[in-house]
């Protein structure tokens, strides 16, 4: 009983939290690797060129509840696409360490030196503000995790019980489900509800965030209770990608934008799915996926 209430109270949080009108900026995904390889990648949902001017980033360090380190955004987002910010810290030499050149030069900003949001290390809520207001939240504000939020609900969403890190030596990528930021901080964070995780120093899925705002994949009216982890996303031509699901897969299909079905060569091992790209062309495509109940879901994958 104990656990329904707690989950019907974190549903019921997870829609007053949220106002699905695609109609600003929100944090798409979260790197939390090790060293200074740490990264926060922002979704522009709308069909207009955004400024970035007045847009900043703010970091909550160890459960403080004021800001303490911001940097200011600068530049333009186009319209479905991404800005990616990381930690600036090239130096070698460092004794508290630095960034990989490979994430660095995925960058379409970098932080300044220390201090700077950008050396978050697990347990600091990292907020993006707009003119002084908060329009989204990883982590909850006021409160120190210990080394990072986890998926333990017996203990808060807190590491207290030893549950399992998200925030802490993982990437984060925000559901194609989410259509705006957290616009106030959760009594619970719960990670896991609204993202999906990757493992640490994974950064593969920067530079292009699939969400239901875009037109392209708002026909696919996913279900909100199927979460799955595409990678890579975008694929090469001619390569494979894993496909993971918190369901058992029974049957799978590939088809184009128009719904035409495609040639799929995969293999399928309960939760898991490898598909090859083999004699596809580049572009969108959607996968339809049947679990063991019957029950259909679909997200996406691009060829590049």
């Amino acid at each position: 009983m104990k656990f329904s209430i707690i989950t019907f109270i974190l549903l019921f949080l997870g829609t007053s939290l949220f106002s699905q009108d695609c109609s600003d900026l929100f944090i798409s995904e979260y790197v939390e690797g090790s060293s200074n390889n740490k990264a926060i990648e922002i979704y522009n949902p709308t069909s207009e060129a955004i400024d970035l001017s007045g847009y900043k980033i703010e970091r909550y360090s160890n459960g403080s509840s004021s800001v303490t380190d911001d940097m200011d955004l600068s530049g333009t987002i186009n319209p479905y696409d991404v800005w990616i910010v990381t930690n600036g810290d090239t130096d070698t030499s460092n004794q508290f360490g630095y960034i990989e050149l490979e994430l660095y030069n995925m960058a379409n900003q970098w932080s300044p030196g220390y201090p700077s949001p950008l050396y978050m290390n697990g347990n600091d809520a990292i907020a993006l503000s707009k003119n002084g207001t908060m329009i989204d939240l990883v982590g909850k504000i006021g409160e120190d995790p210990g080394n990072g939020w986890t998926d333990d609900v017996t203990a808060g969403f807190t590491d207290a019980n030893g549950g399992t890190w998200w925030t802490r030596n993982h990437t984060l990528v925000r559901k194609s489900t989410v259509l705006k930021g957290v616009t106030s901080s959760p009594p619970l964070f719960d990670a896991t509800s609204e993202w999906d995780s990757l493992s640490i120093n994974t950064w593969t899925e920067l530079g292009a965030h699939t969400c239901d705002c875009n037109q392209n994949t708002a026909i696919l009216s996913p279900s909100s209770a199927s979460s799955f982890i595409v990678y890579p996303n975008p694929v090469g031509e001619g390569q494979s990608f894993n496909l993971s699901t918190n369901f058992n897969i029974l049957d799978l299909t590939l088809t184009n934008l128009l719904g035409q079905q495609m040639n799929a060569d995969y293999k399928l091992a309960n939760k898991q799915a490898i598909i090859r790209t083999n004699g596809l062309t580049k572009g969108l495509y959607i996968i339809n996926v049947l679990d063991e109940n019957n029950i259909a879901h679909s997200t996406t994958f691009i060829i590049k």
